[in-house]
């Protein structure tokens, strides 16, 4: 076997990487990374200046930003299993969201001040609601 029909075996073996930054899934990139931009920008001012008024606000908006910035690189790398653990982090962002946002409407009290996903997300137009699902919707259809 010469090199060139190594390199083309080779070649042959490996499925091409889905793309996942088509149509569609460039608007999530987008979404998600103006999400990064606020959570993450918003956490650090709030951490650096006012951690001890609301802790556990200002801890969870910061693993926001954090799971934003996953599921954007996620989605820029592409892949099966890029697709595959931006899916599984979007279930677990959707269940941060629902969860947060039925905590902060049952116990007000217990966050002094807001997070990125209080309310079910409606200081941000209830984009970190909606985005977990449209990315979902995506991510399972690209995997077609």
């Amino acid at each position: 076997m010469t090199s060139g029909e190594a390199e083309v075996t080779a070649t042959e073996k490996k499925p091409p990487k889905t793309r996942l930054i088509s149509g569609p899934g460039m608007l999530l990139v987008w979404l998600y990374g103006v999400m990064v931009v606020g959570a993450v920008s918003r956490s650090v001012v709030q951490i650096a200046t006012e951690f001890d008024h609301a802790p556990l606000a200002y801890s969870l908006s910061a693993v926001a930003g954090l799971v934003y910035g996953f599921i954007t690189y996620s989605l820029v790398r592409g892949g099966e299993t890029a697709r595959k653990a931006a899916l599984v982090c979007c279930a677990a962002e959707l269940l941060g969201v629902l969860t947060v946002g039925t905590w902060t409407l049952a116990d007000p009290s217990a966050f002094p001040d807001a997070t990125v996903w209080s309310d079910y997300g409606m200081g941000y137009l209830f984009i970190p609601v909606l985005l977990p699902l449209s990315a979902i919707y995506w991510l399972r259809k690209r995997a077609r």
